[in-house]
């Protein structure tokens, strides 16, 4: 029987304040964005003004609710759990295809349904394997060297989850999820002969999915000459640029913003950093730059002090999995980066979005925790981690 353990004995430990705050600040002008943005939308197609941030009030609210208890058992408990986890994490991604049970929008088979709500089962993969690989690199330390022993069984689960969501028809998505694996890959010490042979494969194959959908070969085409499609493939960029370009040095103020009533498609859900651009102004945008970087610092810093390889590695994933996610996004809708179907986190309508980011912030939370009075060295490196050198 599985159990988690909530911390009771030993020193009493003590969680960031600077972290926490930076949390619940994004959670909290996310919701006042999500508000505003989609108010007219939700009027509009659903006779409800409040649609979607009630929605999101509810698995926010589900989301908080396990933040707390999250972010105060003992880590290593969930080291017990990785297989039931992962074994019910694939199930749920299977679930999309079940008819009855999961719902296809667009041509995207990608949440299941629970009731009057739904859940998109690839948030929870940015969640799980993270944990996953940050336990079995800790277990295969001393096999790095070897592919078939110490890397490929990492190797096959991610693949496994990249096929899942890439036939969700979530290319974005999986894509994602592999990059932040490799990612989690090259700090375990995986030597840099097998992360070349990774890239040497990976790449063409993407390459090749780009190539073989018209969409997305359209997205890449609008993204490389802008002006090739401006009123089809390239119009959603193009409007959201002019969106934030709107809002000026000091912003229309909130719920005062008139181009997300009908200039932005999606505005309310992957493109709502234009519409929180246009309301707040270059201020807002700053004080959003701040809030993440103060998560990430934060995050990498309580990564960093940490002696077991298990929770450094943990760290290190859950917290770039949320801030390359908002880059990510930010990038998409200025025209930094082809358009994809990537959510800001925090921000973006879809409750599973920011019920299973607030779980993974408190298990950075939980994680990054120290005993009171503990000094270790904020200098402290993936090298020699634990008294064993795994970067090879």
């Amino acid at each position: 029987m599985y159990r988690i353990n909530v911390e009771k004995a030993g020193p009493r430990l003590r969680g960031d304040h600077v972290l926490i705050a930076s949390i619940f600040l994004l959670t909290g002008l996310g919701l006042v964005t999500l508000y505003s943005a989609s108010y007219a939308f939700g009027e509009r197609f659903f006779e409800d003004g409040r649609y979607f941030i009630s929605r999101q009030l509810i698995l926010g609210a589900i989301g908080l609710a396990f933040f707390f208890p999250v972010s105060r058992f003992k880590p290593e408990s969930l080291r017990k759990l990785m297989i039931p986890l992962v074994l019910g994490t694939i199930i749920l991604c299977l679930l999309t295809f079940v008819p009855g049970i999961g719902i296809a929008k667009n041509g995207a088979a990608r949440w299941i349904r629970f009731g009057s709500y739904t859940y998109q089962p690839s948030e929870l993969v940015k969640l799980v394997l993270p944990l996953y690989l940050a336990h079995i690199f800790d277990k295969k330390q001393e096999e790095l060297h070897s592919f078939a022993s110490g890397i490929l069984p990492q190797v096959l689960i991610t693949t496994l989850f990249f096929v899942l969501i890439y036939y969700q028809n979530n290319f974005s998505t999986a894509v994602f999820i592999v990059v932040n694996a490799l990612f989690i890959f090259f700090l375990a010490g995986v030597r840099i002969r097998y992360f070349i042979a990774m890239l040497v494969i990976l790449l063409p194959v993407a390459s090749l999915l780009i190539l073989t959908k018209a969409h997305r070969l359209r997205r890449f085409a609008s993204f490389l000459l802008p002006d090739w499609d401006p009123q089809g493939a390239g119009y959603q960029v193009r409007s959201s640029l002019l969106t934030i370009a709107s809002g000026q040095f000091w912003g229309k103020g909130i719920g005062q913003g008139t181009r997300k009533i009908a200039s932005v498609p999606e505005i309310h859900s992957d493109f709502i950093f234009s519409s929180f651009a246009e309301e707040s102004g270059f201020l807002g945008v700053i004080l959003f730059f701040v809030l993440f970087g103060i998560f990430a610092v934060q995050g990498y810093r309580g990564a960093l002090r940490q002696e077991s390889v298990f929770r450094r590695l943990a760290v290190f994933g859950l917290v770039t999995m949320i801030v390359s996610q908002a880059l990510l996004n930010v990038a998409v809708v200025v025209g930094a980066l082809p358009a994809t179907g990537i959510p800001l986190p925090f921000f973006s309508a879809g409750g599973s979005s920011l019920a299973t980011t607030l779980v993974m912030a408190a298990l950075v939370v939980n994680i990054s925790r120290l005993p009171t009075g503990s000094r270790i060295p904020v200098e402290a490196s993936f090298v020699n981690a634990g008294g064993a050198d795994y970067v090879r």
